[in-house]
């Protein structure tokens, strides 16, 4: 029997995370949006039986959430509940990627026993997906582990988002951004790779777990870094224009993660940096 079926392998944490179970010798069907979509029935009912399904396919970028959030909810909430079906008919277990849902924190670090406010389409329908997760293991017995990853980067990262986009910039004359202020906190890919690994060996039941760095890191700040990584001194120009409903700091409390898996990330800001300019410079 298959260890794992992996859906979304074709995106930024399905490639890499492939690539690391089968490193480890496990049997892994990889599946893209080649193979089929996850909304379709159909996409499920070929699926051979698995161990786990690490359910990564969906839709993932705030902007496009709010010009289109019917299909938000079509790809990260129905898909999300084909696959629970499919891990109830096969008695696999569900690691389902989750992502920022709090909206405004009351205080830092954010905790999994915070009330979730999703301030945007995305994050609206990952909570909901959540919803289906803690029904189906409630009432139909699936081992579900959600793991609500903060503000992921690392080598492969699609171009729009903000550390690609600042990469980017360091071969021109300046740095331009549209707000130095908000603070995420950044959690770097490889280290996600690895909480999904051993998310698949996670106690039975049902587990809501926070993946992030535990630090947070302003605009400013992360255009420092990279400067500093990558020698540079350009000047930066800030149109001072904060978003709708942005969030001035987030932070995420990891304690659970540490003691559910076993897991702390490894790779501090720049180190994760550092990997993403030597991809860059080895073209």
């Amino acid at each position: 029997m298959l260890d794992a079926v992996v859906t979304g392998a074709g995106g930024f944490i399905g490639q890499a995370l492939s690539q690391r179970l089968r490193a480890r010798g496990r049997a892994v069907l990889a599946m893209t949006h080649a193979d089929g979509d996850v909304v379709d029935a159909a996409f499920w009912a070929k699926l051979p039986p698995a161990r786990a399904l690490v359910h990564l396919a969906g839709r993932t970028y705030v902007p496009d959430s709010w010009k289109y959030p019917s299909q938000f909810i079509d790809a990260n909430v129905i898909g999300v509940q084909h696959g629970l079906d499919w891990c109830r008919r096969h008695g696999a277990r569900m690691v389902f990627a989750s992502a920022y849902v709090y909206g405004i924190p009351a205080h830092l670090p954010v905790r999994e026993t915070d009330d979730a406010h999703p301030n945007n389409p995305y994050a609206f329908s990952k909570w909901v997906a959540e919803q289906c997760c803690e029904f189906a293991a409630c009432h139909f017995d699936v081992d579900v582990t959600v793991l609500r990853i903060f503000n992921v980067f690392g080598r492969g990262q699609k171009s729009e988002f903000l550390i690609p986009t600042l990469i980017k910039q360091l071969s021109g004359k300046e740095i331009r951004v549209m707000d130095l202020t908000p603070r995420r906190d950044y959690v770097y890919l490889l280290d996600v790779v690895d909480a999904f690994v051993r998310a698949l060996s996670a106690p039975k039941g049902m587990h809501i777990l926070n993946i992030g760095s535990g630090r947070s890191y302003s605009v400013a700040d992360i255009i420092a870094t990279l400067q500093e990584v990558a020698g540079t001194s350009l000047p930066v120009v800030s149109a001072e224009e904060p978003r709708p409903q942005e969030i001035s700091d987030v932070r995420a409390d990891v304690d659970l993660a540490a003691r559910v898996l076993g897991w702390a990330p490894r790779f501090d800001f720049a180190a994760g940096v550092h990997d993403m300019l030597k991809e860059v410079e080895n073209g």
